[in-house]
């Protein structure tokens, strides 16, 4: 029986420097081989190893090697199907495992180099910066100013059991050891069998749990990366930027007092959109989560350089300051001081950490003599910093105090920054009960905002207008228990700044917004809830999230009222001045599709500039992306180049999901080259505010308009206006599957499913990667570069293919998509579908041909991806293994329907079906 993987890695392209890789990929494959016949058996194994083998021959145009797949995978015994899936799917966790290695591997070669820096790295940033025609106090200027908020959502369709991810880890750590050249032969086989026990004992785990995961086991996925890989990159991103302005600019001065580069953010627990298990508990549980995981990871570290920091009086000095902290330290916790020994009392930086520790411990349990903030742990860090710099420090402790300060600043007691997001509609029909008032959500906008503005005129935005128990009992049963939730929310926001700090709490974000009335409502909500006091205030960030194309059409409208709102306007100068607006990559694409959406995007987003600058409000774009490239996913940066610059300002706020989170930030040095490349991103395109290139050619920008007109309209004929599709889309996807897996808190559907508007984008796009016919990341692209051929010329859209990062990155996003695509797997889940609905997949197919052809053209590309070697051969290496799992799930499918759809041994073999496709195509959701 030939080995697991010989004849795809041989097959797939590799570089002379990706060597490594291959022979990674090749052991990994053959460990995988022989747990799969150890725990599987023989016959398992076997019948793996003919399927693969087709697999392989049909990606080569081998004539019926799909027919003898269906033949293998026919009428499968359920669990035989479950194993033959986990069998597939512990390849991909292989092959995912060695990338991400091998990235690293990569990333070191470079570092070890002294050619070219790393294309993307802050180096590389660094130098296009002078080269760009800046100096140093503007590049350091501008760094200075830079940041970057990713933040962390809760995803259904990855449902990874922790134990999983941590037996990942080890493997991917074992790989890593391995790149040690002294390694000797014992070592190394050590390493192997350390390899193959974490698979061998990761194949024996249930990967997913079968009950539907809970808030709380959302939370602990999302803080899984935060503690760990975030918690050790943050103040290592700031060294690298140092390194990176000494080797460019012969800085060696370094940035001691720069401000954090990187803060973390959170949806896990405060994203109550369509959620009904979260609400003002949840809120105040993550944020008491948020605190004790911080302060548990601050804790060690501090006891780890009391440890280090042995500096005695006969020795060294130290400054006044140690003494007078030690001093008022010792006094509030003298029994520390008591159990100290003698030998460590004249070792002054070891009894105020000791002391230090102490006091984390008390803010832990709320005890008296904690930290009254995350500023106070900060000073006494730096007192220890700056007293080791001004005697002899530098090379006895200094850099371990100040990476942990760098922590410390970056993550307060907070850890990650929680928003509030709730539904505009909900908001809206709240009001309508409060104000007696049933026809409220359907009365004109202007009729909103004029009694809003009565409202909050009339109170003064005095919360104590009328006490909150007159309020409820006004209201009947039913509205009192939605007031009563409403109101705990604004408690627990609250009581969350008071306790944890300003930075424990994000946004409020107002999904579907779609004018002004909406946000005043949060600000009328908040009031009646009893929110802020007369002197401050309403202490509340508000930001409407901007989701369908038409709303995004409006954004410079809706902002410029927003912001001249004589209630609003009051508000946000108490803010600062400071506004985030979001903008949604989901629903907008859904609404319109992937190039009107995009386009609907980008001048969104110079619009809104516009609207802010006019007004002299400082704009935070928030990007809702999501893992797939028609909900904003692809490469960062190439979306940052893209970007209007003045819609940038130095900030990108972008939130990260699913699968997507565990392949950027899964490992530390991965997770640092990932946050590199987006500030270099962010860094370049800022700079072009002070360095203005020259503005696109304004044909490029009338092109992309009638691209996203004619795109949007064949969009819409066949998603929204041909009456065929709904059920043609619930039969011919696995999205009745999706709907009932165990795999996210919250529903498929934001409100009683009536059709497509109803489905929220994760399912909807998520049953499309599923079918392999990735519908939503393509369809109405080929229409429109057709009809912009048409109207301008090809010259003139060819060259904005590469000449305007817009364009290019739409079409280089699309371009994965369609690489990752397969109609012909596609068709055989067609024949699930009514038979008078057959017809709209040779739609679907003739517009793939023409999509796939235009793309391939304007970039100038001799067959998709010719120009991404690299990304080409990840995917040439997973097919063989993506394919059977979505054979096998058209006849599960069909046998689990013809069932009536039972909760049994068939379902749960789809869902494993499921989630190994999902694994194997990996930016799925």
């Amino acid at each position: 029986m030939v080995p697991m993987t010989s004849t795809d890695v041989r097959t797939a392209a590799f570089r002379p420097e990706d060597e490594p890789l291959r022979e990674d990929v090749r052991r990994l494959g053959a460990l995988v081989g022989r747990v799969i016949r150890e725990q599987g058996g023989a016959d398992l194994y076997e019948c793996v190893e003919r399927v693969r083998q087709e697999a392989i021959r049909r990606r080569e145009h081998a004539a019926g090697a799909l027919d003898r797949i269906r033949a293998e995978t026919h009428a499968m015994e359920a669990s035989r199907a479950a194993e033959f899936v986990r069998a597939f799917s512990t390849y991909f966790q292989a092959v995912n495992l060695a990338e991400q290695v091998h990235r690293i591997r990569r990333g070191r070669a470079y570092l070890r180099s002294d050619d070219e820096p790393q294309r993307g790295s802050l180096r590389a940033a660094v130098r296009a910066l002078r080269a760009a025609g800046l100096d140093e106090d503007q590049v350091v200027g501008l760094f200075r100013d830079l940041r970057i908020e990713p933040v962390f959502t809760a995803h259904p369709t990855e449902a990874t059991r922790r134990t999983i991810l941590h037996k990942q880890e080890s493997v991917a750590e074992r790989l890593l050891d391995r790149l040690n050249p002294e390694r000797t032969p014992r070592e190394e086989r050590v390493a192997w069998a350390r390899i193959e026990a974490d698979l061998t004992s990761a194949w024996q785990t249930e990967e997913h749990p079968h009950e539907r995961p809970t808030v709380e086991d959302e939370r602990e996925h999302v803080l899984h990366y935060v503690s760990g890989v975030f918690y050790r990159t943050v103040p290592v991103l700031l060294e690298v930027l140092e390194e990176s302005l000494e080797t460019e600019l012969g800085l060696a001065a370094g940035l001691p007092d720069h401000p954090p580069l990187v803060r973390v953010g959170s949806w896990v627990g405060g994203d109550m959109d369509g959620n009904p298990n979260v609400g003002p508990d949840t809120i105040e549980a993550t944020l008491a989560r948020h605190r004790s995981l911080v302060l548990a990871r601050y804790l060690p570290d501090v006891e780890v350089l009391a440890r280090e920091l042995s500096q005695s009086a006969g020795r060294v000095r130290w400054s006044d300051e140690i003494d007078q902290r030690t001093a008022a330290l010792a006094a509030r916790f003298p029994q520390v001081l008591e159990e100290m020994p003698a030998r460590d009392r004249g070792m002054r930086y070891r009894m105020l950490l000791r002391l230090v520790a102490a006091r984390l411990r008390a803010t832990d349990a709320g005890q008296p003599g904690g930290y009254a903030g995350p500023g106070e742990f900060v000073d006494d860090l730096r007192s220890i910093e700056e007293s080791l710099s001004e005697n002899r420090g530098e090379h006895a402790g200094l850099f371990s105090v100040r990476r942990l300060r760098r922590r410390a600043q970056a993550l307060g007691f907070h850890l990650a920054t929680l928003d509030v997001r709730q539904d505009a509609r909900e908001h809206r029909e709240l009001m309508a009960m409060l104000l007696g008032d049933p026809t409220w959500p359907e009365r004109p906008i202007a009729e909103r905002v004029e009694r809003l503005h009565d409202l909050l005129q009339e109170s003064g935005g005095r919360p104590d207008l009328q006490p909150r128990a007159e309020v409820l009992a006004a209201l009947p049963s039913d509205g009192r228990e939605r007031a009563l939730r409403a109101f705990g929310v604004f408690d627990a926001i609250a009581d969350g700044r008071a306790r944890y700090g300003p930075d424990a709490i994000g946004p409020f974000i107002i999904s579907m917004a779609q004018d002004t009335d909406d946000v005043l409502t949060v600000l009328e909500l908040a009031r009646r809830a009893g929110f802020g006091d007369r002197a401050r205030g309403f202490e509340l960030d508000v930001a409407p999230l901007l989701e369908t194309v038409p709303d995004l059409e409006r954004a410079r409208d809706i902002l410029d009222r927003l912001f001249s709102d004589p209630v609003y306007a009051p508000h946000l100068a108490g803010r600062d001045q400071r506004q985030t607006v979001m903008v949604g990559y989901s629903d907008s694409n859904k609404d319109g599709g992937i190039a009107a959406a995009r386009w609907a995007l980008q001048k969104a987003q110079t619009r809104m500039a516009e609207a802010a600058r006019a007004n002299g409000v400082l704009l935070t774009v928030f990007h809702g992306r999501g893992g797939t490239v028609s909900r904003g996913g692809g490469k960062v940066h190439r979306a940052v180049a893209a970007a209007p610059a003045a819609a940038l300002s130095g900030r990108l706020r972008l939130t990260e999901q699913g699968e997507v989170i565990d392949h950027k930030y899964g490992l530390p040095a991965i997770a640092l080259r990932n946050l590199e490349r987006m500030l270099g991103a962010v860094a370049l395109k800022t700079a072009e505010e002070l360095a203005p290139a020259a503005p696109p050619d304004p044909r490029w920008a009338e092109a992309a308009e009638t691209m996203a007109n004619a795109a949007r309209a064949a969009y819409r004929a066949l998603v929204y206006e041909d009456g065929r599709f709904y059920p043609f889309f619930r039969n011919a996807t696995p999205v009745d599957v999706i709907e009932r897996m165990a795999i996210g808190s919250r529903p498929a559907s934001r409100r009683a499913q009536r059709g497509i508007e109803d489905l929220r984008a994760i399912p909807w796009v998520f049953a499309w990667t599923q079918n392999r016919a990735t519908l939503p990341g393509w369809y109405g692209l080929g229409r429109g570069l057709a009809a912009a051929i048409d109207r301008h010329g090809r010259d003139v859209v060819a060259e904005a293919a590469t000449g305007w990062p817009f364009l290019a990155a739409l079409l280089d996003d699309i371009e994965m998509v369609l690489a990752k695509s397969d109609l012909e797997i596609a068709r055989l889940y067609v024949a699930l579908a009514p038979a008078e609905t057959h017809g709209l997949f040779d739609l679907i197919a003739e517009e793939f041909t023409r999509t796939a052809d235009l793309v391939t053209d304007l970039l100038g590309h001799d067959g998709v991806l010719a120009g991404d070697q690299t990304l080409k051969r990840s995917i040439r290496l997973r097919n063989p293994y993506v394919d059977p799992m979505s054979v096998l799930q058209v006849d599960l499918l069909r046998r689990w329907r013809e069932t009536d759809r039972r909760d049994d041994d068939l379902f749960r073999a789809l869902v494993a079906s499921v989630q190994g496709i999902a694994r194997g195509l990996k930016n799925t959701g």
